[in-house]
């Protein structure tokens, strides 16, 4: 039977097939350029296996890697901070891995983003090759001071932890949780993952990066959506003689804030409780926020939470952290906004009942002090009323006497040379003002004497006739609402300084 074979270009065009000229005889140049794409086929081919088999690298398989085959059964143990908190659990992380000893690799994570990963999905199965993957370490920089000062913080990752014959992994951010960040924990060792993450939220406490800050809440999209704006701020030193005030008023709160602070230990000692809070009122301009501002100031190791306008809703935020934090100052400015927010039925104030259970459910040897501000008292007496013992100290802040606003004046005056000949005649005739109205009165002063004197081109002096003719332009009929944005008087109201324009108007 004769032998058959099959030809391997059958089926190819007739151009395809080489014929015994082609394969046989001598090299040719053509020849040379064939070998060279061939080569070129292979190395390609050969690097693309290589990309190819890179790409098969996944989460689950590093982690197998790391921890043995045999992950099942393993414990996961999961710690969960507050968004605004993120900083310091890498603060706390960071400072865990510089400080243990341990040797720690760390995995970037990508496409991560609208996708809830585990370590119990990651150690299950290898499903997530098309999912979030290995790649480069995503870091977002979050405020940790004032002055722009920034924290590099892992936005998702996988740190691989190696101590001796126990390795450990820790997934950091697993997903996009708009309210809370995690840390996940698994070790060859169940007992060793409850103590790395107990070491790492001690850790994070300890190098706590709002400590002795002064800190606002906001709320706000800055960050992402339903997030919490933690702003810095910087503590700024105020001189007691800037704080112009009758001398008991300024000794009863600084009794009730600072002296409690400093004498914390003697107290406690004695059975005494810290916990404390203080009301500031007043009309609008009588120096509830200088006053804020001078108590801040004087309280360095103090850890200051601030409240105001739309963040007044974060009171259990602000609390969580001055609790943690103590000692520890609350600052709600306002206070009367939380008063006029009412629930569905009459006399509901859920804002302000929420701020006063806060006040009541701190510990009693908790150094943390409460500084409320309200320009209507009237609104809040009566829920106070209901609930003793949650201020402690109500101060009157009033407008300033002739006495307050001589000083007033000569703080304002600073090194301005005016004619104090008819200084105390002004400052009568200028009776129910605040420290505003006067410190405008002294530029405006200053202003008249510079016009006065445009051609001169010397220092300033302010004579009594500029010191007059700058009063009798703000007491004038036209300058009325300028007279309240001063805090001169409110809309509608009289005041004795309502009287002396009439008095000169005639």
């Amino acid at each position: 039977m004769p032998t058959t074979f099959e030809n391997p270009y059958i089926g190819l065009n007739a151009r395809s097939a080489p014929t015994p000229d082609e394969t046989d005889g001598p090299p040719e140049l053509a020849d040379v350029g064939r070998l060279a794409r061939r080569t070129m086929r292979r190395v390609v081919g050969a690097a693309r296996a290589d990309e190819r088999e890179a790409r098969r690298v996944t989460l689950s398989s590093l982690l197998r890697d790391h921890l043995g085959a045999d992950t099942a059964g393993r414990s996961i143990v999961e710690e969960s901070w507050r968004r605004y908190e993120q900083v310091n659990l890498q603060a706390g992380l960071n400072a865990w891995l510089r400080d243990s000893g341990v040797t720690h690799e760390l995995i970037g994570i990508i496409d991560f983003h609208h996708e809830d990963i585990g370590l119990a999905d990651l150690l299950g199965s290898s499903r997530h090759s098309h999912g979030p993957r290995p790649g480069n370490v995503a870091l977002s920089n979050v405020p940790c001071g004032p002055d722009g000062q920034v924290m590099p913080c892992v936005r998702c990752g996988l740190y691989l932890v190696g101590d001796g014959d126990q390795h450990s992994a820790l997934l950091l951010g697993g997903g996009d949780h708009h309210d809370s960040v995690t840390l996940e924990v698994v070790s060859t060792d169940d007992a060793n993952a409850t103590w790395i993450a107990a070491e790492i939220r001690q850790q994070a406490l300890v190098h706590n990066v709002f400590r002795r800050q002064v800190l606002s809440f906001g709320g706000g999209d800055v960050f992402g959506h339903g997030e919490t704006l933690l702003t810095f701020h910087r503590r700024q030193a105020l001189d007691s003689s800037q704080l112009i005030m009758p001398a008991e008023t300024l000794r009863a709160i600084q009794q009730q804030v600072v002296e409690v602070a400093r004498h914390k230990q003697r107290l406690l000692a004695a059975g005494q409780h810290l916990k404390r809070g203080v009301l500031l009122y007043g009309p609008p301009g009588t120096g509830k926020t200088h006053t804020l501002r001078y108590l801040i100031g004087s309280l360095t190791d103090t850890t200051v939470v601030q409240l105001t306008g739309g963040a007044l809703h974060l009171i259990s935020e602000a609390c969580s952290v001055a609790r943690t934090l103590a000692p520890a100052m609350i600052v709600v400015e306002d206070v009367d906004l939380i008063a006029e927010d009412r629930g569905m039925y009459p006399g509901q104030h859920p804002m302000l009942f929420q701020l006063l259970n806060e006040m009541d459910g701190l510990a009693e040897d908790a150094d943390v002090v409460f500084v409320l501000t309200t320009n209507r008292a009237d609104l809040l007496e009566p829920a106070l009323a209901a609930r003793p013992g949650r201020v402690d100290q109500a101060v009157e802040l009033t407008m300033p006497d002739l006495e307050s606003r001589r000083r007033l004046f000569d703080l304002y005056r600073g090194g301005l040379d005016i004619d104090r000949s008819r200084l105390d005649e002004v400052l009568a005739r200028a009776e129910g003002v605040t420290a505003s109205f006067l410190k405008e009165l002294t530029r405006r002063a200053a202003l008249v004497a510079a016009t006065r004197s445009d051609d001169d081109g010397g220092e300033l002096h302010v004579t009594a006739d500029d010191l007059d003719a700058a009063l009798a332009e703000l007491l004038h009929t036209r300058n009325a609402m300028t007279r309240v944005l001063l805090g001169g008087s409110a809309p509608g109201a009289r005041s004795s300084l309502d009287d002396q324009v009439e008095r000169e108007a005639w």
